[in-house]
């Protein structure tokens, strides 16, 4: 008789006892699903949370630390190490189970997590956020293939919004405790912002004991083959220095020889990693089999431009909040509740129609195009912009993203075959995550190549203002360290004073209004230039979506496609 994996017991039954009728072709009753998904939220949750919790909080880490234009390495060192481990996490879990990769991913960004707290430079917390993002490569992409194993994908929209309200739960959670943390000086004699870090252990730990527990699907029947190592070395050699200049190339020059070395580099680091996949054929990290289903390759590069646009675009509302409108951690994130209010409706209306209808391809030009309109809107932001204004752009932006994100997953999920569900929701959270990362790179790059010049047209405009004159005056003899070095400053025409203010804009909320207004107004021009570029980005998605073809949303899961047995569970 067959052995169950339960240990070395063999007094249990073959099968385990069905707790309902299945309700889905997935094999999976509707009970069972539910409690699958409270482990893979728990999941999600972390993930979510320290990206949001991170957005209000990365401005006063940044000026702790003495390098606010340094935070675009904490951004990217994170996005690179998610990004490359992303179809790794796939492709194994696919050989050999999610599970284990699940239980390992946690594991390692809880690691991640309590090295942050020991960060004592931007460039630290840039190595510690790396080791985070390793483990984060498979949170979120784990979470959407075990969905994709137990539920069809016409029924996978409804489940889905499970997991948009686990990153509106964080998103309204995050900011807060951000900004909570960060405002505060120390809490249990470790310093606020740390926590932001250090919120996470516990939990991970809850998540740990919670997937351990409840994730149990049918292990995969694939049990052998290659490991894609060489592919996997390959793209980190091709995409690493092109992230790299993206976010260097404003200070190095974009045709020094630094530069010049890292296209070189990277480019034959890609050409490198197409011949390895060629080569591996199936085994391959991303099987290139996949890239002629055109719903699939024009699906991952929608991904792509959508990650560019999104990630570079909306990173910048926290900045604009604090920066510009000078509000506080926790304002500002209690001011970001529009833009999560707008994602939750566009989310469950998207989903109940596609899980209603059948179909899905509305939904992404939907989506698309009104984020692309909040973008724009963006655009037009100023230090006098009304909050009430600003905080409809972020509910337009809100509805676009709740109409975007999950149905490209399920499209590029649907295009494939189910043995490849690993492969392709990894592919699907990889390449947006690619084009994130370097549309945060290249995006933060030309904001912090902006805002010098911009910040000194601001302040030479209103140097000719008589009112900006005495306050200059007055900034000399007021008593306030940082008026006073900052008046000295512009009455020397020391570059160096606005150099301080790049390097810690908290200098801005410590002088007087009149004083802080002209660079208020660099910090906002510089902004609007960047929406711009980012409005763009999101028009060409919409152009892209626009020849996307829809392909019947199948009627089977990848479980329930495959002859694995009930009791093989992993």
């Amino acid at each position: 008789m067959a052995l169950l994996k339960y240990g070395h017991r063999t007094d249990r039954p073959t099968t385990p006892p069905p707790l309902e009728k299945a309700d889905n072709p997935g094999g999976f009753t509707h009970r069972q699903v539910l409690v699958i998904l409270s482990g893979l939220m728990l999941g999600m949750f972390m993930a979510a949370l320290d990206q949001t919790i991170t957005a209000t909080a990365v401005r006063t880490i940044a000026d702790d630390l003495s390098g606010y234009s340094l935070q675009a390495w904490v951004t990217t060192a994170y996005l690179i190490t998610a990004t490359l481990t992303t179809p790794l996490y796939g492709k194994l879990s696919d050989m050999y189970g999610r599970r284990p990769f699940l239980l390992a991913a946690i594991t390692i960004f809880v690691l991640g997590s309590l090295l942050c707290t020991l960060a004592q430079s931007m460039y630290e917390l840039a190595v510690f956020r790396a080791v985070q993002g390793v483990g984060a490569g498979g949170l979120m992409s784990l979470a959407s293939a075990v969905l994709g194993d137990i539920v069809t994908p016409r029924e996978r929209a409804k489940y889905q919004g499970h997991f948009l309200a686990t990153w509106a739960m964080a998103s309204v959670i995050g900011p807060v405790l951000g900004g909570l943390f960060a405002s505060q000086h120390t809490i249990l004699g470790i310093t606020g912002w740390r926590w932001v870090f250090l919120i996470n252990v516990p939990v991970g730990l809850i998540a740990l004991v919670v997937v351990y527990r409840v994730v149990r699907i049918p292990r995969s029947t694939r049990t052998t083959g290659l490991i894609d190592w060489f592919g996997t070395a390959a793209f980190a050699i091709g995409i690493t220095p092109l992230l790299i200049v993206a976010e260097q190339g404003r200070e190095w020059g974009w045709t020094s020889v630094s530069a010049v070395t890292c296209y070189l580099v990277g480019v034959a680091g890609l050409a490198a990693f197409v011949g390895i996949e060629a080569r591996m054929g199936d085994e391959a990290l991303i099987p290139l089999r996949l890239f002629r289903n055109p719903t699939f390759a024009l699906g991952v590069a929608i991904a792509f431009v959508v990650g560019a646009s999104l990630f570079g675009g909306i990173i910048l509302v926290p900045q604009y909040l604090q920066v510009v409108r000078g509000a506080s951690p926790i304002a500002a994130g209690l001011q970001l509740l529009p833009m999560v209010g707008g994602l939750m409706v566009g989310s469950i209306v998207s989903n109940r129609l596609i899980a209603w209808t059948g179909r899905y391809r509305a939904f992404p030009i939907f989506g698309t195009a009104i984020v692309a309109v909040g973008l724009f809107l963006f655009h037009y932001l100023t230090p006098e912009t009304p909050l009430w204004r600003t905080m409809i752009f972020m509910a337009i932006t809100g509805v676009g993203l709740g109409n975007l994100l999950q149905p490209i997953t399920l499209a590029i999920q649907n295009a494939a075959a189910p043995k490849d569900m690993g492969v392709t929701s990894a592919a699907a959270t990889f390449f947006r995550q690619v084009g994130g990362t370097l549309g945060v790179a290249a995006l933060l790059s030309t904001l912090f190549g902006l805002l010098p010049s911009k910040v000194t047209a601001a302040l030479a405009a209103a140097s000719t203002q008589p009112a900006y004159q005495q306050a200059v005056i007055a900034g000399l003899h007021s008593g306030n360290p940082a008026e006073v070095a900052f008046a000295q400053g512009l009455v020397r025409h020391d570059p160096a004073a606005i150099q301080r203010v790049l390097d810690d804009s908290s200098v801005i909320q410590q002088l007087n209004p009149t004083l802080a207004a002209p660079l208020q107004t660099g910090f906002a021009d510089a902004m609007s230039t960047v929406y711009l570029a980012a409005a763009a980005i999101a028009v060409l998605a919409l152009v892209m979506v626009l020849f996307w073809k829809e392909i019947p949303l199948r009627e089977s899961g990848a479980a329930g496609a495959s002859s694995v047995g009930a009791g093989d569970l992993a």
